[in-house]
């Protein structure tokens, strides 16, 4: 099984929450971002884990399937972050749109 729980730092957002009268539990207006489904973990404590999950295209997938080419990507922006880049000036030559 993977690792559900990728930092152990906790922040409590709301206290005493009860569910509603259909079993809801509602969440605040903080942990709602557009586009985002959640998968939901518990344990034999009954904490339970609400994992945010985004969808991508499947025309997009190969990347996350194709493990080497991750890690270049991966490695790439690795450098760039800590500001090993080349300038290698402007592309717009190369590009068809007149924009």
């Amino acid at each position: 099984m993977i690792t559900i729980i990728k930092d152990e730092k906790l922040t409590r957002i709301a206290d005493s929450v009860k569910p509603d009268a259909k079993r809801r539990v509602h969440l605040p207006k903080v942990l709602i971002r557009e586009g985002v489904t959640y998968h939901i973990y518990t344990n034999s404590v009954g904490q339970i884990i609400l994992d945010p999950q985004i969808t991508i295209p499947a025309s997009q997938a190969w990347l996350l399937e194709d493990k080497t080419t991750l890690a270049l990507v991966d490695k790439g922006m690795t450098e760039s972050a800590n500001g090993r880049v080349i300038d290698r000036g402007s592309f717009a030559k190369y590009t068809k749109d007149a924009s």
